[in-house]
């Protein structure tokens, strides 16, 4: 969605209440790290959370709540902001466990009227902050206590966004898929999803785009970890300059409790150095996951 972001009014301060809600848990996982060393339990059962929470697909309830900062976006240099709310419910199936893996995009995107006075007033006039369109797949993986997983399902994007800017205006789908190496320290793996849209606006383009994150997870002592886990996308519905957006970069975790709740904090910023005409030139990733171990 923010390839395809043009212009906009400069100098916006991005500022909405679930932005304030993760700074207020941000400032709680803050003074938490302060006052306890480490999670509860010992060094094993700690390794053990923090390979959980670093596996997509592992059958943990937990919910990530996901903050992403667009800088530098179109001429003006705007800044946009997208907070992705990502419950994950697994549930097992005989030999087989399903893993529920939902995506709720809060999107704000700043007005182009200003720097685009040729466009429609009705497409572009004021700022736009809602809903996006929502994101749906359901896994499958078989049961394993092995060091590699996998799973592969079908995912589903509904067209849910309450404006025009904040969606593709079209339901999509397609297949997706999970693999990953658990090799103490280390958790490394990559989902890749494609999507095609089979309704919706005829007005708007079709959707074909593809959806790669590799991650790579170097675990430390009391529950910190370096991580990098850019989201690759290729639409490739574009012309070939304006296709593919690359982000490079990474940053650092921790997983640790607050009293019972088991928490995993991360913050990570990323260059896009290959990106289409007008998308952001960076971005800044908080992330807290409230976690839910059997």
């Amino acid at each position: 969605m923010l390839q395809t972001i043009r212009r906009g009014t400069g100098g916006f301060a991005v500022t909405h209440p679930l932005v304030a809600a993760i700074a207020v848990l941000a400032c709680g996982a803050a003074r938490a790290l302060a006052q306890e060393d480490a999670p509860s339990g010992d060094a094993g059962t700690q390794a053990d959370l923090a390979a959980a929470a670093q596996n997509p697909i592992a059958a943990m309830v937990s919910l990530p709540i996901q903050n992403n900062t667009f800088f530098r976006t179109g001429p003006d240099n705007d800044t946009a902001n997208v907070v992705n709310i990502q419950p994950v419910v697994p549930f097992s199936l005989g030999d087989w466990n399903v893993i529920i893996r939902t995506i709720i995009p809060v999107i704000y995107l700043p007005s182009v009227t200003d720097s685009l006075p040729d466009l429609p007033s009705a497409d572009t006039s004021g700022d736009d902050f809602g809903l996006g369109d929502i994101n749906f797949s359901a896994y499958l993986s078989p049961v394993s206590k092995g060091s590699f997983t996998w799973c592969i399902g079908p995912s589903l994007t509904l067209r849910t966004a309450t404006s025009d800017r904040l969606g593709t205006q079209k339901w999509s789908a397609g297949p997706a898929a999970v693999a990953l190496v658990t090799a103490p320290p280390w958790v490394v793996g990559g989902l890749v999803r494609q999507l095609w849209s089979f309704a919706g606006n005829s007005d708007r383009d079709e959707v074909n785009q593809t959806l790669v994150q590799p991650f790579v997870n170097y675990n430390m002592a009391n529950g910190w970890y370096l991580v990098t886990s850019p989201v690759i996308t290729v639409n490739w519905e574009a012309d070939r300059d304006n296709a593919t957006m690359l982000p490079v970069g990474g940053g650092v975790g921790r997983v640790f409790a607050v009293g019972s709740q088991a928490l995993n904090a991360q913050v990570q910023g990323f260059y896009n150095a290959v990106r289409p005409d007008f998308a952001p030139q960076a971005s800044l990733r908080l992330q807290l996951a409230f976690l839910f171990p059997k």
